[in-house]
């Protein structure tokens, strides 16, 4: 772990999406943070300490998950399957993009699905985790997930303003600092083979605070429930009725089943110019606590 001294810093952007709006002064204290997101090793290791089933190895409840039909209530997660064929890259609110299929079995054992596994990939990020396997392992291993103001703080790394976690220019001299998409996305993945999804933590420099992979890998949970940026930097960590009625409001009226969403931040490897410009330390995204993909992953902090 690296001690984060706490400061001030101006949070949010107003050059790429408007639920990063607006740029405000926000204060965090001092913590201690992972280097890395959890790797399979750890999450492993995590598992066979406890005994702990993930979310996506459980079966759901047909009186939660009412409508939906008996194939996606069985144990299993969403896998990015590249599609066959030019893709849309523009949907509506209510449609799921063309690269992304429920498979059944997919956890974080199986990423893929069954028949792939984590042998050789102990060294990457662990995904197919909700939030509340997240906050498991973080309770387990003594420690918490980062409200998003902490993690934004984190991945700036002292550049306070900047675009990037490492400067104004995304590719600086040409040099790819993180891990996003190569090529043209979704159809196109010139990535090395082997690595055309997650990569081994570290595998890009790390920050101005000595932490990797805050951009781009693995999206990361965050403590905070979603809603539009608030100018007064508050997170979840407040009262409990504070905490309830911002739970309630991060859920998406549109959707089918009202699941509240937290607050993922950093991009992934999926990300891209022409698609998801979200490798920034502004950058977040709303994701039903009740999802996992093989893009979401996690990291812990201790407070002082």
């Amino acid at each position: 772990m690296r001690l984060i001294r706490g400061d001030s810093f101006c949070m949010g952007s107003e050059e790429f999406y408007p639920e990063e709006e607006p740029v405000r002064v926000v204060s965090v204290g001092d913590f201690w943070m992972d280097e890395t997101p959890a790797t399979n090793a750890q999450f492993a290791h995590f598992v066979d300490a406890t005994g702990y089933v993930t979310f996506a190895e459980r079966f759901l409840s047909p009186q939660d998950y009412a409508g939906y039909s008996p194939e996606m209530l069985v144990p299993g997660s969403s896998v990015f399957d590249p599609p066959q064929g030019l893709a849309r890259l523009s949907f509506s609110a209510d449609t799921v993009p063309a690269w992304w299929q429920f498979v059944p079995g997919a956890s974080w054992r199986h990423p893929l699905g069954p028949g792939s596994g984590i042998e050789a990939r102990e060294d990457h990020p662990v995904v197919h985790v909700v939030a509340e396997d997240a906050e498991a392992y973080a309770s387990w291993s003594g420690k918490s997930l980062l409200t998003e103001a902490e993690w934004e703080y984190a991945a700036r790394g002292g550049l306070d303003g900047a675009k990037f976690a490492w400067g104004d220019e995304l590719e600086p001299d040409g040099r790819r600092l993180a891990k996003y998409w190569e090529g043209d996305f979704p159809n196109e993945n010139r990535a090395p083979p082997g690595l055309e999804r997650t990569v081994p933590v570290r595998s890009y420099p790390e920050n101005g605070y000595g932490l990797y992979d805050m951009i781009g890998n693995v999206w990361e949970w965050t403590a905070d429930w979603y809603s539009h940026a608030r100018v007064d930097g508050s997170s979840c960590c407040g009262s409990v009725g504070r905490e309830q009625d911002a739970m309630q409001k991060s859920v998406d009226r549109d959707a089918a089943i009202a699941v509240p969403r937290r607050v993922l931040k950093g991009g992934s490897h999926l990300c891209a110019a022409s698609y998801c410009r979200r490798y920034r330390p502004a950058a977040r995204w709303p994701q039903a606590i009740d999802t996992s993909t093989s893009h979401i992953g996690f990291r812990c902090i201790v407070r002082r």
